[in-house]
């Protein structure tokens, strides 16, 4: 009976073994694999790039894996009909700082990855062109090669993207023109070409665009209308050859910047009254030629309320006048380097000795007087410069850059009237 009891027990037991892989056997079959042209495109990116040393980005990518999009580092897939998995997110690199990144070129396989809605390129030394090709993933919403050595032109067929949402090629050697079709790109917020050494006029922007970062390029010409969409809340073209005006009304429908950066560019004639607002905490316009006093609305001497982190930099130019007790709320202001005379306004020390003003720059002006009291101490963790006026000032230059010299002040040639601590006497 014992032996029967047995038999019957083994016998169950090799029924639900049988059974069991059965059920794996069927889940294997059902399991959807990875489309042959999705595998092949991502074989064939594999060959056209390597790991420099230190990286270990495709010591994943194994072709002969039976799932890829599980065991693939980068790579995220979704089911598409009838039961494939096609590859909708790729990204190329690690990302983490202590990666070299990846060397190479992009392979124009890339666009027969014809779901993907992103590919990222991490920074690395990828060179050559980017494939004209990529205009077949129009379901592209993010394309990102930032940090590496791509050179050539931008596509003109990137313009047929019609999804896109951020376009960062950032931090290459491109060339050329940008390509006059970008407001094509109806669902384009955010733009990042810096960086490139492409040249050339700005062109029209998208209507809807959030985010543009153009700086460290070769354009020229003036601002337009066109090229400044009132979506606008970043917005920097330093470090180019731009000219022209501000004070055209060109800026004022910009109601949404809340950073604005044209420093290191040609402009000039007066700084519009406009930039010069709250609701804009980061405001570059050093280094161009602009003229004229620092605007401010009639006779308001309160100072506006900038608030922590806030930034206006407006050193570098031929700026004339008094500086403007309004910009007194600003957290760092640099107005050194211009043609400011008179006494810097009370407002200014009192947010100084107050530590709300954390930096305050106004070395290499005409600047006659900083009336702070013999009984007051500027706080340790503010910056205060005041060298090469027409005063000797109060507090020394423990607060300067190297940048400012060593000379506490102007002769006294290059101002009307000059004594120890004085104002400029007419």
């Amino acid at each position: 009976m014992a032996l029967l009891h047995s038999m019957s027990l083994l016998l169950l037991l090799l029924m639900l073994a049988l059974i069991s892989l059965f059920q794996v056997s069927l889940e294997q079959r059902d399991e959807p694999k990875l489309g042959t042209i999705d595998m092949a495109a991502l074989l064939s990116i594999k060959n056209s790039l390597t790991d420099l040393p230190g990286t270990r980005f495709f010591s994943t990518w194994d072709s002969t894996s039976p799932y890829p999009c599980s065991s693939f580092a980068g790579v995220a897939c979704a089911l598409s009909p009838p039961n494939t998995l096609r590859v909708i997110s790729l990204a190329l690199g690690t990302g983490f700082s202590d990666s070299p990144g990846l060397a190479g070129s992009l392979s124009p396989s890339i666009s027969n990855l014809t779901e993907l809605t992103q590919l990222i390129l991490f920074p690395g030394f990828v060179t050559g062109p980017i494939p004209p090709q990529l205009d077949r993933l129009v379901n592209l919403r993010v394309l990102s090669l930032t940090h590496n050595r791509l050179t050539g032109p931008i596509p003109a067929t990137i313009t047929a993207l019609r999804n896109l949402h951020t376009l960062d090629l950032g931090y290459n050697q491109l060339t050329g023109s940008i390509p006059p079709s970008l407001p094509g790109l109806t669902q384009l917020k955010v733009l990042v070409l810096a960086s490139n050494l492409l040249s050339g006029a700005l062109p029209h922007a998208p209507s809807q665009l959030l985010h543009m970062d153009l700086k460290l390029n070769r354009l020229t010409g003036p601002l337009l209308p066109s090229s400044l969409p009132s979506t606008l809340r970043y917005l920097s073209l330093s470090g180019n050859a731009m000219w022209g005006p501000l004070n055209n009304g060109l800026l004022e429908p910009l109601s949404e910047l809340v950073y604005l950066d044209l420093s290191m560019n040609r402009f000039g004639g007066a700084i519009p009254i406009s930039l010069f607002r709250p609701s804009l905490p980061s405001l570059l316009l050093q280094r161009n030629n602009f003229t004229g006093a620092i605007p401010a609305p009639g006779k308001e001497t309160t100072p506006y309320a900038y608030g922590e982190g806030s930034i206006v930099d407006l050193s570098h130019n031929s700026l004339a006048g008094e500086p403007p007790a309004i910009l007194a709320g600003v957290e760092t202001l640099f107005l050194n380097n211009n043609r400011l005379s008179g006494t810097v306004p009370e407002e200014y020390v009192k947010s100084v000795c107050e530590g709300s003003m954390k930096t305050l720059y106004l070395q290499h002006n005409f600047l006659s007087g900083f009336p702070l009291r013999r009984d007051t101490e500027v706080p340790y963790d503010v910056d205060v410069c005041l060298s090469y006026n027409c005063m000797v000032p109060p507090v020394g230059l423990a607060g300067c850059p190297a940048s400012a010299g060593g000379e506490l002040s102007r002769p006294a040639e290059q101002c009307t009237v000059f004594r120890n601590g004085g104002n400029i006497v007419d």
